[in-house]
């Protein structure tokens, strides 16, 4: 539990500070660029831990204790008087153009991140899970709309489908915008074949976090825990479990896919459980001592069984070529961009649940569970996050750069800026917003820790 709490924690830090650094550096770089004076770079709010100043302005890069956020300072003449040799190097001094690119440099840096995070994930290939249903529940807007056990999901409306992610972006969008989610579906036994799902309720309901499956009423089809091969030396070739066994409870805890299996043996690193399995259409019940496997310092039940050759039909690795894979990744950028722009005007209108704020505690529980599966699935999560921050600092609330650029434009209109008690007003107002916010966010987190 400790090593887990401490992974999570560095995760956390890790994924904060490194998305806080391109989002400002990209204001850092852009500014000085256009010739902006830069006073300070900070990762972190706070007491300073460390700092040193460099170069021929002396700005000082400093990190500092609180993990955040962080902000890059430049010179600005608003803040009081400017040095003679600085004139036309503070923020206020440059032309409009040069401050909205200075600005918006911080969210677009988030996305260009988020771009090569999946280009590389695509060279390198993605795991992906072919968008087969599962088990259907009765009396549910799937059953009413036909959907079968088997079925794969071809196309939502007139968007192709290649793994659950973006079943779920284009379901997501369609419930909570029109109601109505037009499916082209494919089933080994009746072939091609179109589906409509109608939704007859407040669709915010779908989206609360970990209720849209139950909603719609059916789950992802997940491979069964049926032995593919068994490892030599390992508990279960000790025990005589066989390749084509199926395993069907743990320590008297039920087991239907291999995911089940999988939580249930990792939780038990060492421990002599009770299992059940079926071979050759016998149930047999006996004892085995699990071994332990460390995996990124965590402790895990360990079997010794592989996945079954059904499950190859379904789960997969992609990879692409240098040219695709950059424009999927830009593809996937644009499309989770415009999704979670969408989701967040939807929150405003009622149609989206607030519980979809997250906080810090909820982040940082995804970064280490993340972390914990691997390299690949941390930089996914990283992706999904810069993306998010890239959007909500193009809010045009005063106190983030949308806000900031929201001024800029005002002042390019009016001809002149806009008056100190204006912006001290906006940016009341901001600070309102913001903790607001902040407050739902954090109400999010405790809601779901209990």
């Amino acid at each position: 539990m400790t090593s887990n709490f401490f992974i999570t924690l560095f995760s956390f830090i890790t994924a904060i500070s490194v998305l806080v650094f391109i989002h400002e550096f990209g204001h850092f770089i852009v500014g000085r660029y256009f010739g902006i004076k830069v006073l300070k770079f900070s990762i972190g709010f706070g007491k300073k831990l460390w700092s040193k100043t460099h170069g021929d302005d002396q700005t000082e890069y400093c990190i500092s204790l609180i993990p955040l956020g962080g902000y890059v300072k430049f010179l600005d003449g608003r803040e009081g008087e400017v040095e003679k040799e600085d004139v036309g190097r503070a923020f206020n001094h440059r032309p409009i153009y040069a401050r909205i690119a200075v600005l918006l440099a911080g969210p677009l840096f988030n996305f260009i991140f988020a771009i090569l995070a999946y280009w590389f994930l695509l060279t390198n290939g993605v795991l992906s899970v072919k968008p087969v249903i599962g088990d259907v529940l009765g009396g549910s807007y799937a059953e009413d709309a036909g959907l079968l056990y088997g079925d794969e999901i071809l196309k939502v409306g007139n968007k192709e489908t290649l793994d659950w992610e973006s079943v779920i972006i284009y379901i997501l969008n369609d419930i909570t915008s029109t109601g109505s989610v037009n499916l082209e579906v494919k089933n080994p036994a009746m072939g091609s074949r179109k589906s409509v799902i109608e939704i007859q309720e407040d669709s915010s309901s779908f989206t609360e976090p970990g209720e849209f499956f139950q909603n719609l009423g059916f789950y992802p089809w997940r491979p069964p825990a049926v032995v593919g091969s068994v490892y030599e030396g390992s508990p279960a070739e000790k025990l005589g479990i066989r390749t084509g066994d199926q395993i069907t409870s743990i320590d008297g805890e039920h087991v239907k896919t291999f995911d089940d299996l999988v939580n249930a043996v990792s939780s038990r690193p060492g421990k002599i459980v009770s299992i059940v399995f079926n071979s050759n259409g016998n149930d047999i019940i006996s004892e085995l001592e699990l071994g332990t496997t460390n995996n990124n310092g965590l402790q895990r039940g360990f079997l010794g069984i592989s996945l079954s050759e059904q499950a190859n039909k379904y789960i997969y690795i992609k990879t692409y070529d240098f040219k695709h894979a950059l424009l999927k990744s830009l593809s996937q950028t644009w499309v989770s961009t415009v999704f979670t722009a969408k989701m967040f005007g939807r929150i405003l209108t009622g149609k989206v649940s607030l519980r979809n704020i997250s906080g810090p505690v909820t982040i940082a529980k995804y970064a280490g569970e993340s972390a914990s599966i691997g390299f690949n699935e941390f930089l996914r999560f990283l992706a999904l996050v810069s993306i998010s921050l890239g959007v909500i600092n193009l809010f045009p609330i005063p106190m983030l750069d949308g806000g900031q650029i929201l001024y800029q434009g005002i002042e390019l209109v009016k001809g002149e800026p806009l008056s100190m008690r204006f912006q001290v007003i906006g940016n009341q107002i901001g600070i309102m917003a913001l903790i607001i916010l902040m407050s739902v966010a954090f109400y999010n987190d405790i809601f779901n820790l209990y």
